[in-house]
């Protein structure tokens, strides 16, 4: 007999009062009629269906984002929809359907004479380093969504686990391609993430910074131009040496960052450093990946030496969205990782060895939280 079989079905609703008021149909058509309680019936009704047609919001998105009308838009300045069609092989009635969702969702604005001209949140979505290649990423993140209820039952493999393979540990694997992709959409993506991080956390005293899991060095390049005198050192596995070594060159840093390669699942980190960050490194990995990594960088600080934690993270008792909703099902379609609390980190930080954990308020949650831990004297 199926599990689902054995649960007797109740014979009556279980929620409570209020909520089989709100469940039913007749309170709800009394509701949106009565002075007192029709503001309140409105909302809620228009943000469930905001939470209904989001996907569709997204893929408008998208879709702006792929034929680069926003781009097109902020070189050439208002335009008729008959010309971005010509330009985008896009019929022009339907090109007119998007230019009016985009309008719709404050990213265009439609001038009377008809022409459709680039709106405030527009521009600002074109000024977010990384954010136009993150949306082109979720095409393959689109994939998985599409049936969220195989994701969640573990049917299959996902587009996201074969995108981040460097997830399950395969070194000596990655195609250099691969690695090139992964290393840009991160240098692009941790602009933002290194200057929240730098707001929250103090580098006061630290002589020597190792960034595990870095990439290409996008936080060290970010790092090195608040802290000159900073000593930076880069681990991360082999295949991305590459490109970390074109990128600091690029910067001017070849000789000030250190760059050693290789894999903290397969060996100890180097150490000498007196504070080593994690950025975004934790949420792609499972909790013994996560525990094993936590003590080899416990084991590499010297008494009093310093962790730095930074990457979106579950509201714990207190949900939020960023981390509960986009971070927890796409970390779920990498296959291996998973979005934590800031209280849950700290406790497995704590498990590690480090005594004084610290969890500054993040200026922005929906791009990174933080904490810091310290090594006993």
């Amino acid at each position: 007999m199926a599990v689902q079989d054995a649960i007797p079905a109740p014979r009556r609703p279980r929620a409570g009062l209020i909520a089989r008021l709100l469940a039913n149909p007749g309170f709800q058509s009394l509701a949106s009629r009565l002075p007192f309680s029709r503001g309140i019936a409105r909302r809620d009704g228009a943000a469930l269906f905001d939470v209904v047609q989001g996907f569709v919001q997204s893929q408008v998105l998208f879709a702006l984002i792929e034929l680069d009308i926003l781009r097109r838009l902020f070189n050439l300045g208002p335009q008729m929809p008959e010309v971005l069609a010509r330009a985008t092989a896009i019929p022009p009635d339907r090109m007119t359907h998007l230019l009016q969702a985009g309008a719709a969702l404050d990213l265009l604005k439609r001038r009377r004479d008809g022409r459709f001209a680039l709106a405030r949140r527009g521009a600002a979505l074109l000024g977010v380093p990384g954010l136009e290649a993150m949306i082109r990423h979720h095409r393959a993140f689109y994939v998985d969504m599409a049936d969220p209820v195989a994701l969640l039952r573990g049917e299959g493999e996902t587009e996201l686990a074969r995108f981040w393979p460097y997830v399950f540990g395969a070194s000596g694997e990655i195609a250099p391609d691969v690695a090139e992709r992964y290393s840009d959409l991160m240098a692009q993506s941790q602009v933002l993430v290194a200057e929240d991080v730098l707001r929250m956390i103090p580098l006061r005293g630290v002589s020597c910074l190792m960034d595990v899991g870095g990439g290409s060095g996008a936080f060290l390049r970010a790092l090195a131009q608040r802290h000159p005198r900073l000593a930076l050192q880069l681990f991360d596995l082999p295949e991305v040496m590459p490109e970390a070594t074109r990128r600091m060159a690029e910067a001017g840093l070849s000789g000030r960052v250190d760059l050693c390669g290789g894999s903290f699942r397969e060996e100890a980190l180097p150490k000498g450093a007196d504070a080593i960050s994690l950025i975004r490194v934790l949420y792609d990995h499972a909790d013994d990946t996560v525990s094993d990594l936590l003590a080899k960088c416990h084991a590499a600080l010297p008494p009093g030496g310093r962790l730095i934690v930074a990457e979106p993270m579950s509201g714990g008792a207190r949900p939020e969205r960023a981390g509960d909703v986009y971070f927890s099902f796409y970390t779920m379609a990498m296959g291996t990782g998973r979005v934590r609390s800031a209280a849950r980190i700290a406790e497995m930080c704590r498990a590690a060895g480090f005594d004084t954990v610290t969890i500054p308020r993040a200026p922005r949650p929906y791009i990174t939280g933080a904490l810091i831990c310290v090594k006993a004297e």
